[in-house]
């Protein structure tokens, strides 16, 4: 794997494109979730880039945004997490997660992180040190849970 961890004024077109391509692969086409997801955040945020290579062919297989605070909550939040479904059981997830704590904490120190994670990912989450916050509500027609992680 090739990680980058990049803030959206460095990334250039092939990166973004893929980071769109793969968004919309998993969740417009894999969830079959309408909704706009290019959302006014991806330029206040950090962009972590998992690529794999096959022979010559690179490819976008895992990737996540770090908000800046006070954009989308009061503390940095982590988003659009996603990985391409063949490479799904592989650690892929916990690898991308694991690197964007590590990333976000050497890159702004430690700091409280808030997600709004899907409801099924939550004892996925809790492994990384976030608790469950609130009430389960519905976000594009999906069970999610806000949950944070403390410094």
């Amino acid at each position: 794997m090739l990680w980058q961890w990049l803030p959206f004024r460095e990334l250039d077109l092939e990166q973004l494109y893929a980071l769109l391509a793969l968004r919309q692969e998993v969740f417009s086409v894999g969830q079959n979730c309408a909704y706009l997801d290019a959302d006014g955040l991806d330029q206040k945020s950090w962009h972590l880039l998992g690529w794999k290579e096959e022979g010559e062919k690179r490819y976008l297989s895992a990737y996540l945004r770090v908000v800046e605070p006070g954009n989308r909550y009061v503390e940095h939040s982590i988003g659009r997490v996603c990985t391409l479904a063949r490479h799904r059981r592989e650690g892929l997830g916990k690898e991308l997660t694991k690197l964007a704590l590590e990333k976000t904490e050497g890159q702004f120190g430690p700091v409280p992180i808030r997600i709004s994670a899907q409801l099924y990912l939550q004892k996925f989450y809790e492994g990384f040190g976030f608790k469950a916050l609130g009430e389960v509500y519905l976000e594009d027609k999906i069970p999610h849970i806000e949950m944070l992680r403390a410094p």
